[in-house]
């Protein structure tokens, strides 16, 4: 049987970075938070909590942190399922909000994901607590055991954890008209020698679209051209409005950008994308799921 208040003294440790921190936030001794974490390991036979500069959970430990936020939904269920069904008629109604961790990549939080979901965290008073990462890298926070679900270019279900499809997301390469003319020959066709004189806007160093749009379209492998970095969505594409360069934008925010125009016309990128989580889920994340899956059935191209 696992101890709640070691198990509470692990998750203070991780989410705050550090001992003396969990000790502050649980209101105890910096001894007592390491003499739980010590004995948690020794019941356990191994080790938790990497101990350095940055404290940083094992994969064992990173199981326990699922394990535990897990525990935090259901209990948060049961209480508002007993909060729900209480006697008192004369008593003032309590809102129990409830938070639940996500990954997701940019493009998606606000051109789908967030429309999508929004009426059912309303209705049933739960929080999102989103991580903004690339597509291709979004479900290591679910491994980690810090989300609870994650939109993913990942189709194979990790261990504990279901995938399932979601649909295309479907990019398009553009870029102004002025740098279209910069692209092309005097007969008017795009060349891939001249679009590798011109810089690409890339969203983040992970993003990988530009290339796999090179790959596809001219067989190029492994290129070399000049990139501007802008993490953020709105920049990004406000970068390429400005003439700064070309790059891959979803076709979903294409109508809010006119100015825009495609390189090839047609030369599309698909990005297949799932939704992983956990294969026990607690009614709150469960909800989640299905409005997550019935906003991609909305919104994304089905293959």
């Amino acid at each position: 049987m696992l101890d709640a208040r070691q198990l509470e003294a692990l998750a203070a440790v991780v989410e705050h970075g550090g001992f003396g921190a969990a000790a502050q936030a649980l209101s105890i001794t910096l001894a007592a938070v390491s003499l739980r974490i010590k004995a948690l390991e020794e019941s356990l036979g191994q080790r938790l909590l990497v101990r350095g500069k940055q404290v940083r959970a094992t994969p064992a430990g990173q199981a326990l942190l699922a394990h535990i936020k897990q525990v935090r939904m259901m209990e948060a269920d049961v209480l508002g399922g007993l909060q729900g069904t209480s006697s008192h008629s004369g008593a003032r109604k309590v809102v129990r909000w409830q938070s639940l961790s996500v990954a997701i990549n940019a493009d998606s939080v606000d051109s789908w994901f967030l429309p999508g979901v929004a009426a059912m965290l309303l209705r049933h008073h739960v929080l999102l607590d989103i991580m903004i990462d690339d597509q291709d890298h979004t479900h290591d926070a679910l491994k980690c055991g810090d989300v609870m679900g994650c939109v993913t270019t990942l189709a194979e279900p990790m261990r504990g954890c279901v995938a399932e499809p979601l649909g295309l997301m479907r990019y398009r390469c553009v870029a102004t008209p002025e740098v279209l003319k910069r692209c092309r020959t005097s007969a008017g066709a795009v060349t891939v020698h001249k679009l590798l004189t011109q810089p690409a806007v890339i969203f983040n160093r992970k993003d990988a679209l530009q290339d796999t749009f090179l790959v596809q379209h001219f067989g190029l492998q492994q290129p070399h051209y000049p990139r501007h970095f802008a993490p953020a969505v709105g920049a990004f594409e406000t970068a390429i409005e400005l003439g700064l360069g070309w790059g891959m934008v979803p076709e979903q925010h294409l109508a809010q950008r006119p100015t825009l125009q495609e390189l090839l016309p047609g030369a599309t990128v698909d990005v297949a994308l799932y939704w992983q989580h956990w294969a026990r889920e607690a009614p709150s994340a469960q909800r989640l799921t299905q409005a997550v899956k019935a906003a991609a059935a909305l919104h994304l191209r089905q293959a």
